[in-house]
């Protein structure tokens, strides 16, 4: 393989495997945020047992999305020094505002876990918020250099030199918010469906206790129901992501959807394979008009086929099946979140069969796939471009050799690095059982519940 191929691999890699900690570390504080609102509101202290417990998870969590994304971001400087150019002379600003979200993510997640019962209940939330808020800002600022890659503004690039260079231009790209929106509601709905998905797990293990059982099954409702408000936005949110691409990015919704002639009226395709040789989407059910209405809220909007372009200029044209994975699977974690609401206020009903049980524990490694799905479309999507019509990736990559090893020795760490958090992860909750917290808690009528 060459160079370019072997970076973008490890690149890939290290990515795939840091964006699933990243994710949660912007999801799982807003549902820490609720639980504690909750235990507020009703004084069930089973809400402050989640609270705790999400708590220390989260802790792990970090560790491993921490070190991470450092490596990340040295693989960027290391692997792409033709794209790092560009962005710190033109995009440096959301790198150095980041460190401040992270500083107060940090700070506010220390103050959470080390002096919670020392501080007043206001204080807790108020430091949560504080965290969620950060690790919010931390994803955006980050995900704003890949909004630039796609939409790029602020500058030019004329006989080779950077010109008109405008930081604020950049960062306020054309996609910024809906990027900012798309990364931040996506993290939301799978750190909610994520503990729901172990919620479920826990009371089909748990079902003959029955004081166990109903703790995880207010986790689970809580779940379900925060998942599935942000399952709706992000579903809205890529409706104005997909109106961008048409926009901005014509070839990418194109290859999203296998269309390779110019048309209005243009159908949406669900489903199938992309047929280079037949210039089709092979097995796909096909709704007429709806490409053209969701690309421009008008049936007759006309839509720019792939031929349009030079073949060179198409991404890898599996990308149809990637943006149809993610948008089912986010389709599908909204009907699992109706159900579960109707089956449980609707009908009132006690207990949940077990098929349904088995979808909700599905629910969080499904979100997790969407997530990945997502961020391969959009990386994959843009291509052959790194920033687009402006830079390839081939003329950003490096030139020094010698990756492969890197490759190698990164997968290795990935692997242990998982598998340290799952063992951790499992040692300390095997150790710690929510039993044993939901007896303190309930001879306890203090408010520490941090120890």
């Amino acid at each position: 393989m060459d160079d370019l191929v072997i970076a973008r691999s490890l690149f890939g890699t290290t990515m795939a495997f840091h964006i699933i900690f990243a994710t949660l570390g912007v999801g799982i504080p807003l549902m820490i945020l609720f639980a504690e609102l909750l235990y507020q509101k009703t004084k069930d202290r089973d809400y402050a047992v989640m609270a705790n417990r999400w708590t220390k998870g989260l802790a792990v969590l970090l560790g491993v999305a921490i070190p991470s994304g450092t490596i990340a971001g040295v693989q960027l400087s290391l692997l792409w020094p033709g794209f790092m150019e560009v962005i710190g002379r033109v995009m440096s600003l959301p790198f150095q505002i980041e460190i401040y979200a992270f500083f107060v993510e940090a700070l506010f997640m220390s103050i959470y876990v080390y002096a919670a019962d020392r501080i007043s209940a206001w204080m807790r939330i108020l430091s949560v918020t504080l965290v969620a808020i950060g690790a919010s800002a931390s994803a955006i600022l980050i995900t704003n250099v890949h909004a630039f890659e796609g939409t790029p503004a602020g500058f030019r690039i004329e006989n080779g030199e950077i010109v008109d260079v405008d930081p604020w231009a950049a960062f306020f790209n054309p996609s910024f918010f809906v990027a900012a929106g798309h990364v931040v509601v996506s993290a939301f709905m799978t750190g909610a469906f994520v503990l729901a998905s172990i919620a479920a797990y826990k009371m089909l293990r748990e079902k003959n206790n029955q004081r166990v059982y109903q703790f995880h099954r207010k986790a689970l409702m809580l779940g379900l129901t925060v998942g599935g408000i942000f399952s709706l936005l992000t579903a809205l949110n890529g409706h104005e992501a997909a109106q961008l691409l048409h926009e901005y990015q014509p070839e990418k919704l194109a290859a999203a959807e296998g269309l390779f002639e110019t048309q209005s009226h243009a159908p949406l395709a669900i489903g199938g394979y992309t047929d280079r040789e037949t210039q089709s989407v092979k097995w796909a059910i096909e709704i007429p008009w709806l490409l053209s209405f969701l690309a421009g809220n008008s049936f007759d909007t006309v839509v720019r086929g792939l031929n349009d372009f030079p073949e060179e200029w198409w991404p890898p044209l599996f990308v149809h099946t990637l943006f149809n994975a993610m948008v089912g699977i986010g389709m599908l974690l909204l009907l699992f979140s109706i159900i579960g609401f109707i089956w449980n206020k609707i009908m009132k009903r006690d207990t949940f069969p077990r098929p349904l049980m088995w979808s909700f524990i599905a629910a969080g490694p499904l979100s997790v796939l969407a997530i990945e799905f997502g961020w391969i479309f959009a990386c994959t999507g843009r291509q052959p471009w790194v920033i687009y019509r402006m830079m390839k990736t081939a003329d950003a990559v490096t030139k020094t050799g010698n990756l492969a090893t890197l490759f190698i020795l990164f997968t290795i760490v990935y692997v242990i690095l998982g598998i340290s958090v799952v063992l951790v992860l499992r040692y300390y909750f095997q150790r710690h059982p929510v039993m044993n917290e939901l007896d303190k808690h309930s001879n306890d009528n203090s408010s520490n519940f941090a120890q």
